[in-house]
């Protein structure tokens, strides 16, 4: 039975590889993210008076990062995040966890090395295959935690009375960035290696159900951000910027005061049963029949890309970083980092 149903999932991923779910009509015409229409504006963007440094000015005199040896040792955008560094990326880590699990969610820590099959449910893979490490052995580096958690109920019939099943998943996060040639070479924007949380929900097979939890979902992470007092804005995202059997999507950027810009800092999506009929996921419906769920994620947070704008926005005159007020317990009390 085993060996049947692993055939019949991989026939659907095979027939079912280009489907793309049908867009809504609200979901605007465009080609790329330069389309995407702003939403939501939060926070006055910052205003200095003095003479403002980028974070990688601020992080390298401070000694938090270290970019020559990441560079030695990992090679191209390698970095080691040290001292203070380290100890705010554990504190955001830390303080995110207990944000994110006060609105419901199990914890997980999922692989972050992968069967290929898993990159195609998801709709990562054929796509964007030169983005994506594999391994002699042809397995798959993940570039995102939503891909092993989906994974994990694969050919699984869940029961509707656990619905819906919200995890925040946990694991290092890689990427080649290969069509990012030239793009952000400096600084902790566009690295190869790093650690994401992620919300990942499985929901009744009900527009209305995907609909409302996709709005829950941004809403966590816009929450996060504004108690952490970063600038922010949320845009709709056009048809162009739309990924694999995604149906609507927000991305939530945050202010880079140096860049003068908002960079993307979590995106929000739902499917519909895209995902999970490729991964085979139902659940009994109370008419007794299986109906493929319907699955949602979104980013939690991101690190390290988050330093960027948190170190940049909270930077003081004498060249030390201000720590927000949310973060302090999990960094001894302190206010300062100097």
């Amino acid at each position: 039975m085993k060996a049947r149903g692993n055939f019949a999932r991989a026939f659907r991923l095979r027939t079912g590889r280009w489907h793309r779910s049908n867009f809504l009509p609200h979901v605007p015409d465009g080609n790329d993210d330069q389309d995407n229409q702003e939403i939501k504006v939060w926070g006055e963007k910052t205003q200095f008076d003095f003479e403002a440094k980028s974070h990688v000015d601020i992080m390298t005199k401070l000694d938090m990062v270290d970019f020559e040896r990441g560079v030695k040792v990992s090679g191209f955008r390698g970095y080691f995040l040290k001292k203070d560094g380290a100890l705010l990326s554990y504190a955001i880590w830390n303080y995110a966890q207990d944000f994110f699990l006060k609105k419901g969610f199990d914890p997980m820590i999922v692989p972050a090395i992968v069967r290929k099959s898993n990159l195609f449910g998801t709709g990562h893979l054929p796509n964007e295959a030169d983005d994506i490490y594999h391994t002699q052995d042809g397995d798959y580096l993940i570039g995102t935690s939503e891909i092993s958690t989906m994974g994990y109920y694969a050919d699984e019939v869940v029961d509707k009375e656990k619905l819906p099943i919200r995890n925040l998943s946990f694991s290092p996060c890689y990427r080649r960035e290969a069509g990012s040639h030239g793009k952000d070479t400096k600084g902790l924007i566009r690295v190869h290696e790093f650690y994401k949380l992620e919300q990942v929900i499985l929901c009744e097979a009900s527009h209305e159900e995907s609909v409302k939890w996709h709005e829950w979902l941004n809403r966590n992470t816009e929450e996060f951000i504004e108690s952490l007092g970063i600038p922010y804005h949320t845009v709709l995202n056009c048809g162009g910027d739309l990924g694999q059997g995604q149906v609507k999507k927000y991305d939530i950027e945050l202010w880079v005061p140096l860049e003068e810009k908002y960079r993307e800092i979590s995106s929000a999506s739902y499917f519909h049963d895209f995902q999970t009929r490729r991964f085979n996921i139902k659940y009994k419906d109370s008419d007794g029949k299986n109906r493929y769920a319907h699955s949602l994620n979104c980013t939690a947070i991101p690190t390290p890309r988050i330093l960027v704008s948190l170190v940049e926005n909270y930077q003081q005159a004498d060249g030390t970083v201000k720590i927000p007020e949310a973060l302090r317990p999990y960094m001894q009390d302190r206010e300062i980092i100097s």
